[in-house]
């Protein structure tokens, strides 16, 4: 890598990246003084400003612990994205995505080349069984506003999600979301129905596997 960035930038970016991934969430500014051994806010804000400078992190200064690695920053480390855990989606009835904090998963270098966001949601119910999507399997979301008949999709329903397979048919009930399991019933689309994102992936055994 060409990028100049000199030792104690690249330790600061170590601290976030740790943290975040220890943690769920950036330091405060006395934790990174902490961590950096310095006693002066100004040391911080200075190593934060030519990182965000270099395109390594963005920050949001309005906004307490408001600081994203971007993908910059993570081939600087030689590390794996971070890739927030959103909370709970069910494989059943529609219910409410429950927001979790404080917990990401590192991701394996594909994920990187992605250019949408992608985030992680587990999976509560048994609709997509057939498919191999189990009750408490964690599942990667990509999200798209593209899609095609026989993805496996996030779907917002009146501000509840679910998980489903995507079918478009030139019959009726043409445009309907299919569960992986006889048990359940098929969800009609109406206007209430948004897809937010296209299952890409499957934790199984401790490996991301392809979702078919």
């Amino acid at each position: 890598m060409n990028l100049a960035i000199t030792k104690r930038q690249k330790e600061m970016l170590s601290i976030l990246y740790n943290y975040i991934k220890d943690i769920g969430y950036p330091p405060t500014f006395g934790e990174m003084k902490e961590r950096l051994g310095v006693s002066s806010n100004q040391s911080v804000i200075d190593l934060l400003n030519k990182l965000e400078s270099k395109k390594i992190i963005e920050r949001e200064t309005s906004m307490a612990r408001s600081i994203a690695i971007l993908p910059l920053g993570y081939e600087v480390l030689g590390k794996p994205p971070l890739v927030p855990f959103l909370g709970i989606s069910h494989a059943g009835s529609p219910v409410e995505t429950l927001a979790i904090e404080g917990e990401w998963q590192t991701m394996s270098k594909e994920v990187k080349k992605l250019q949408n966001e992608v985030f992680i949601l587990e999976i509560s119910g048994d609709s997509m069984i057939n498919a191999g999507i189990e009750d408490g399997d964690r599942v990667l979301v990509q999200s798209t506003k593209e899609f095609a008949s026989g993805d496996i999709v996030l779907a917002q329903i009146n501000d509840e999600s679910t998980i489903k397979r995507f079918i478009s048919e030139d019959k009726p009930p043409y445009l309907y979301l299919k569960p992986e399991n006889p048990n359940h019933k098929i969800i009609h689309f109406t206007e209430e129905v948004i897809l937010k994102g296209k299952v890409i992936s499957i934790l199984k055994g401790g490996q991301w596997q392809a979702i078919h």
